[in-house]
């Protein structure tokens, strides 16, 4: 089974993502360590909780620099949540930069009347780049699990992979270019749907192996 590097940086829920791994048919090994995220298959970056305190416990691991050096090098890549946003510039959330992976922003919701912010809970993908192996055998709007008061803003608006509304607002969902991949919402609660997806990734980690 492909080896899974899930990075350690005391920011993620690694207990479910790791358990979502397993159900897609890999094996994830949790590690703050270069050369273990090195040796690994595929990377996947998690994330709950705030901007700054992520991309501080990044840097005082280390592990900035080889995060970047691991998508530069052509290994899958998925950032969950958190981990999407920290790829990114700059965020509304603090005052930290991120990684600058990503051109662009993370903002916050606007306020409007008859939502709520956290968007949080259930809503429905439009997919922008339905040929992604993300989103392979799902149905055309799939319904995925949310938890998060900002959102990710690229400069580059192809690579957005899918969008989801709240209230007015149409927000990028998830972002996709050749081997990095990351996703707003939390595939491992998103039930079958969610699992199809890290199927998915997980495909596309066999498919690298292979080649």
């Amino acid at each position: 089974m492909p080896v899974i590097a899930v990075i350690d940086y005391d920011m993620g829920n690694l207990h479910s993502v790791c358990k979502g791994l397993e159900k897609a048919g890999a094996t994830p090994k949790v590690t703050d360590s270069p050369k273990k995220l090195a040796k690994a298959d595929a990377v996947v970056l998690p994330g709950v909780g705030a901007f700054d305190p992520a991309v501080q416990h990044i840097r005082q691991r280390d592990l900035e620099q080889p995060i970047k050096d691991i998508i530069a090098s052509g290994k899958p890549f998925l950032g969950i949540c958190l981990g999407l946003q920290i790829l990114f510039e700059s965020s509304a959330e603090g005052t930290q930069p991120g990684l600058g992976i990503v051109r662009g922003k993370v903002k916050r919701f606007v306020h409007e009347p008859g939502i709520t912010i956290p968007h949080m809970g259930w809503n429905q993908l439009q997919l922008t780049q339905p040929k992604s192996i993300l989103w392979e055998h799902l149905p055309p709007q799939p319904w995925v699990y949310f938890v998060h008061s900002y959102y990710v803003d690229p400069v580059e608006a192809q690579i957005r992979a899918a969008t989801v509304t709240h209230g007015t607002q149409t927000i990028t969902a998830a972002i996709a270019h050749e081997n990095l991949m990351a996703v707003q919402f939390h595939p491992e609660k998103s039930s079958n749907i969610g699992l199809q997806i890290l199927s998915n990734f997980v495909s596309q980690v066999r498919e690298k192996i292979a080649a």
